[in-house]
């Protein structure tokens, strides 16, 4: 018998582009994805990743200080809240462009601008990892580092950018305007990017230089929800150990106990496959019944009816 599901979907980066022009036609390729689960009869709240994009509004303003002396340079944070806003703009039309064609004309998508409280003594502040912006060559890095006091790391050898921190959400801000819209039955965009990173100074939310990893925000996120799912979307279609190796083994299933083995043993990649599995495991591993799926974004409907992807369980 069919089951209602309240689904948390955290897209990739594939689901956006990498510019302006590609994020208007990528965004349409997964609306068509996301509606078939909510033509399927569940409960969808979406988040997103913003890595090449926060690092283009970064890049952006860098110049624009840097021309004129009178504008101060921005923090990341508002690049963070730019980034939610735009890609929230293109994702919610490209959503309810979708619904109607398929005869949801009363379907309100809203996104919500969200920001995400992190610990500003968490241990990543003093180790940036997490990569925004477009790729680079050495050269061009090391005049970024120079210019801009920027830390730039090589990315699994497809060249360099920059990193900044990556301190884990610790409260969603929002959430409660985020629970009574979903309960409304609204489709719902939100923590963007991860959310828009702020540590708590008495009242007053200061925002951080820090991106968080959107996966164990849309973790968060699940759990605040109580979401039956959550559904991590990348560029493969299952998880795999000894990746690229003769003996590589793509996974249907697998328990928290095996993925927590394999994450010891590092058969994931830091910065890459290693947060959708943590994620993943964060979220089935706090309650009975809670499950998550890493796959395609084109494979989300599939998965969901047990098709493909790697389903991680207690």
């Amino acid at each position: 018998m069919f089951t209602r599901k309240r689904i948390v979907i955290a897209l990739g980066g594939n689901a956006l582009g990498n510019t302006l022009p590609e994020q208007m036609v990528a965004v349409k390729t997964t609306a068509k994805a996301l509606c078939d689960l909510i033509e399927e009869g569940h409960q969808v709240v979406v988040v997103h990743g913003n890595g090449p994009q926060v690092g283009m509004i970064n890049n952006a303003m860098s110049a624009l200080s840097r021309e004129d002396e009178n504008q101060p340079n921005t923090p990341l944070s508002v690049c963070v809240a730019m980034s939610q806003a735009y890609i929230g703009y293109d994702l919610q039309n490209a959503l309810r462009e979708e619904l109607r064609i398929r005869g949801f004309v009363r379907t309100p998508v809203v996104t919500v601008v969200t920001q995400v409280r992190v610990d500003p003594n968490d241990p990543a502040f003093e180790n940036p990892s997490k990569p925004i912006g477009k790729f680079l060559t050495k050269e061009e890095a090391d005049h970024q580092a120079q210019a801009y006091g920027h830390i730039m790391k090589e990315d699994a050898g497809r060249g360099y950018r920059r990193v900044v921190a990556s301190p884990k959400p610790v409260e969603i801000v929002e959430q409660d305007a985020i629970n009574s819209l979903v309960d409304a039955n609204k489709i719902v965009i939100c923590c963007g990017g991860g959310g828009i990173p702020v540590v708590l100074n008495g009242h007053h939310l200061k925002g951080a230089s820090a991106v968080i990893d959107k996966d164990f925000a849309s973790c968060l996120l699940a759990k605040e929800l109580d979401a039956d799912m959550l559904i991590i979307l990348t560029a493969v279609e299952k998880v795999a150990v000894n990746f690229g190796k003769e003996n590589e083994e793509w996974l249907d299933d697998l328990t928290v106990d095996d993925a927590k083995k394999y994450i010891a043993e590092g058969q994931f990649a830091p910065g890459s496959m290693l947060p959708k599995v943590q994620a993943a495991v964060d979220f089935a591993n706090s309650k009975k019944g809670r499950t998550a799926m890493i796959t395609l974004l084109e494979k989300a409907k599939d998965g969901i009816q047990g098709k493909t992807g790697t389903i991680i369980h207690l």
